[in-house]
């Protein structure tokens, strides 16, 4: 019985991360709808976060009943005149002097905006997360200069030190950060290379680990890193019997199991080394041509150095294109990914479901409260772009109908909007079981 307790542990925690991470996104893009619905002259009765019975409520000034309900999954924000939280049907009926106030009743423009603000503000918060870890955490300076040395295996060692600027790694020089490819690939993998680095007024050589050593920076979750353990900070020392240097040399031994059983030699501060046993699995990944290539993977990503690159500061017009770029990034990858699901390119199991995220969000919480931030902003533009698809029930599916209205002058029939919104419902859990099945039963 006690052998559980530590696995009841982290599910809680998985759980707990999963649920704050979801209320603040769901926060996020319901205010959305909210406040741009309120400047549009329409009125909200109910801003709730959950669903279910109501645990915690507050009427404010303009008569919206603000509440948290017993079901953390979710929420919504219901309008005046609204049949469900989806704001889906032809609505009740209302005091046809308070019909502007109802979202049916309102402009076109007021009810485009109001439904296009969830995801909008959900992008914001993306953009807002990625510009600020620019702004106030910093950018890696142009020329490679040494920030905070970490933990390294007892037989590596290093002598660089905070300050230190790189100069050249053995034997090849280097002028700054896009440089550092050209030196991996000239360099023969070594555990010890020979640093020269501007130190004050000096240049001085010395002894430290090869810049892309196998340490691990990531781990996937549902991986087989995850499975057996493997923590971000980890370093692999072997494969079986052959000694690892540079993380460039795991991919190949991974390929060459083709799924079978790997032992790898881990050490993690504080620990002696041990042996762990991981299956890789296939997973299709971007390829260089631009399509898909299926890859036999552990789940681990890594390469990076033991110390922490030193930092300058983001102006704030660098920052915010930052964010936005890298919001794009997460929602052209949303993008790719799921046409490539529906052409076949990839399998469906890439497609993960509520187990999926929630672990991952767990996995991003105990990493530290940075990556569990970062992992919010990652989700937070994933989510504004669902909501964006062409699906009745969902923010896309009306602003469909609405864009229907704008061309023909006259919104859908009652009985179409009907229809059509149990056929978008029923698609949408159709998704999620999908989604769910995926988590259950792929390898």
């Amino acid at each position: 019985m006690t052998d559980l307790i530590p696995q009841f542990g982290s599910t809680l925690y998985t759980l707990l991360a999963f649920i704050v991470a979801l209320s603040i996104i769901v926060a996020v893009h319901e205010f959305g709808h909210y406040i741009v619905a309120r400047w549009s002259g329409i009125k909200a009765e109910v801003f709730s976060i959950g669903f279910g019975p109501r645990l915690f409520s507050r009427v404010d000034r303009h008569g919206t009943l603000w509440q948290v309900a017993a079901l953390p999954l979710g929420g919504y924000v219901r309008f005046m005149g609204d049949e469900n939280a989806a704001s889906a049907g032809p609505g009740r009926d209302v005091d046809p002097a308070l019909r502007r106030q109802t979202l049916a009743g309102a402009p076109l423009w007021a009810r485009f905006a109001t439904l296009l603000a969830g995801p909008v503000f959900n992008f914001i918060l993306s953009i807002l997360i990625f510009a600020g870890f620019a702004m106030f955490m910093g950018l890696p300076r142009d020329q490679i200069v040494i920030g905070e040395i970490s933990p390294a295996p007892p037989q590596v060692i290093n002598e660089l030190q905070p300050g230190d600027e790189v100069l050249a790694i053995g034997g090849v020089e280097v002028a700054g950060w896009t440089d550092m490819r050209s030196v991996i690939e000239q360099v023969p993998p070594a555990l010890m290379q020979d640093w020269r680095v501007r130190r004050g007024d000096d240049e001085v050589t010395v002894s430290a680990p090869d810049p892309m050593p196998a340490r691990v920076s990531g781990v996937g979750a549902r991986s087989a890193a995850a499975a057996a353990g493997i923590m971000p900070g980890d370093v692999i020392l072997a494969v079986g019997e052959d000694p690892i240097d540079r993380f460039d040399q795991l991919p190949p031994k991974v390929a060459a199991a083709e799924g079978q059983p790997l032992v790898l030699s881990i050490w993690r501060e504080g620990q002696e080394p041990t042996d762990v046993t991981v299956t890789p699995k296939q997973q299709d990944l971007p390829a260089a041509d631009g399509g898909y290539e299926r890859r036999w993977l552990v789940g681990i990503t890594g390469g990076d150095g033991y110390f922490t690159p030193d930092t300058r500061s983001a102006g704030p017009l660098e920052a915010l294109w930052l964010g936005i770029d890298r919001t794009w990034s997460v929602i052209a990858m949303s993008i790719s990914g799921l046409w490539a699901m529906i052409s076949g390119q990839i399998d469906s199991c890439n497609l993960g479901g509520a187990i999926s995220i929630a672990q991952t969000t767990g996995q991003a919480a105990s990493a530290g409260g940075a990556s569990f931030v970062t992992w919010i902003a990652f989700l937070s533009a994933a989510i504004g772009f669902l909501n964006l698809l062409p699906i009745p029930v969902l923010d896309g599916g009306h602003l469909m109908f609405y864009s229907y209205e704008a061309v023909t002058g006259r919104p859908p029939s009652d009985r179409a909007l009907n229809l059509l919104t149990a056929i978008g419902f029923a698609a949408v859990i159709m998704l999620m079981i999908f989604g769910l099945s995926n988590d259950l039963f792929c390898p």
